[in-house]
């Protein structure tokens, strides 16, 4: 299994943009918006990957400015999460 890589393009990406896989990885995401245990069979399926894997690889991706351009209205929902989820965990430290 290899990982995605967010440095250079990987051999056959565009120049400039996101590799094969990221894009199929955002494309995935916007087929598949709420988590649950068909998601992650599916993603298993088409990715060879575990869950947690996934959710690194995307979460790496939401702060790729490569990944917003390609997949703005995406980007802008999983980042509008991820604030949501750090402001619960905040509130409930104080």
């Amino acid at each position: 299994m290899s990982d995605v890589h967010l440095g250079a393009p990987r051999p056959g990406a565009e120049q400039g943009g996101l590799d094969e896989r990221s894009r199929a990885i955002l494309a995935f995401e916007a087929e598949w918006p709420q988590h649950d245990g068909a998601k992650e069979e599916a993603l298993r399926a088409r990715f060879g990957m575990e869950p947690a894997r996934y959710y690194q690889v995307l979460a790496r991706l939401t702060d790729d400015p490569r990944a917003q351009a390609h997949a703005p209205l995406l980007i802008g929902r999983l980042r509008r999460l991820r604030d949501a989820r750090a402001a619960r965990r905040a509130r409930l430290l104080h």
